[in-house]
């Protein structure tokens, strides 16, 4: 009934977890703050696998206990007690078996990472800007729910309401695992607030989802990068306005810029900018990855491809379509005030499906 491979693996992942541990309480650790990093993250990520590999033991040797008993046991309470512990394990045991092999699929190594969320007005005039505005309000209800933070870096607001483009930061336990599914395009089909005749238009915006780079992700050379100081415009308030509170950052030899006026405190301003160029550094590697398995993900858009139509939001109807698994549901209203996480379950099962597959399991 085990997967003696399965428990082989389980065996060797043990040690290895334990090796770890004791390299993490080792005084020499601490003097390479690169490896004590990298090694915590492993031990992390590592535990699910022990604690479910534990779980899956016991079972085994519960199994073998109960076909023991059944063998060589006359008592007849006894034995109806082993039976029925078999049958209870026979049906858990290869849920648990899936489970795991899911756990020894590598993940994204960057799946626990902060993300830097791009949201852009695109085809649709003044209703494309309340569209990315809409979506803004729905990521930021999304990410109250689940205790994260979110940090506006730049906006640029549209002439009727929304954004024309909209940059924040979010922070927390495995945003961007979570968020990647978003990047894409969404199109929206409603009667605009500007529609005089109640016609139903369509319009658009793209989303894109940036694994943050922390500074041992890149090396950073201060010394390409040029900094500049500005006025604030829009929102904020007299002092935000008037002072050269607002920084922008560019990256010599990529020619990449990136600016941040959403903080009074141009120190504030300062960090934020530079770690928004840190994560467009990293992604530039990173992307050819994404590339890769977009091909591969039904899941999954690359930040290159802006064109990738993944959902469309229907007022008329009630109704969100993901067009990558084609799943429907008729809950808008509840959807666009950030309950977005059954739809994103539904695409991390696509996924884990797909992994799966290609693991050759």
């Amino acid at each position: 009934m085990s997967d003696n491979n399965l428990l082989s693996k389980l065996s060797g992942l043990k040690e290895k977890h334990e090796s770890i541990s004791q390299q993490i309480s080792e005084p020499s650790a601490m003097s390479d703050m690169k490896r004590y990093v990298s090694l915590n993250k492993e031990y992390r990520e590592l535990g699910p696998i022990i604690e479910a590999g534990e779980k899956y033991r016991t079972m085994v040797n519960d199994y073998d206990g109960a076909k023991d008993i059944l063998q060589n046991e006359k008592d007849e309470e006894l034995r109806e007690m082993a039976k029925e512990e078999i049958t209870r394990l026979e049906e858990q045991m290869p849920v648990l078996e899936e489970q795991i092999k899911l756990l020894l699929i590598p993940a994204d190594p960057q799946d626990s990472k902060n993300a830097i969320v791009e949201i852009r007005a695109g085809a649709g005039g003044d209703e494309a800007s309340i569209f990315a505005g809409d979506l803004f309000r729905m990521y930021a209800k999304f990410a109250e729910r689940k205790g994260w933070k979110l940090e506006i870096t730049s906006q640029s607001e549209g002439t009727s309401g929304g954004f024309k483009e909209l940059i924040c930061q979010i922070s927390g336990n495995g945003v961007y695992g979570v968020l990647k599914y978003e990047s894409g395009v969404h199109r929206v089909q409603r009667v605009p607030q500007t529609e005089t005749q109640g016609r139903v238009h369509t319009s658009a915006a793209s989303v894109a989802v940036l694994p943050e780079a922390d500074e041992f992700d890149i090396e950073l050379n201060i010394s390409d990068v040029r900094k500049d100081t500005f006025c604030s415009s829009g929102p904020g308030g007299q002092s935000v306005n008037t002072t050269y509170s607002a920084i922008r950052l560019t990256h010599i030899p990529t020619g990449i810029v990136v600016q941040c006026q959403d903080e009074k405190s141009q120190l504030k301003n300062y960090d934020k900018a530079l770690t928004e160029l840190r994560t467009r550094l990293y992604n530039l590697e990173y992307e050819k990855y994404l590339n890769e398995i977009s091909a591969k993900r039904k899941t999954m858009v690359s930040t290159g491809d802006r064109s990738a139509k993944i959902r469309t939001y229907n007022y008329p109807q009630s109704r969100v379509t993901d067009h990558r698994i084609n799943y429907t549901m008729y809950n808008l209203t509840v959807f666009m005030d950030g309950a977005i996480q059954e739809l994103i379950d539904h695409l991390q099962i696509a996924e884990n499906a797909e992994r799966l597959k290609a693991s050759g399991e």
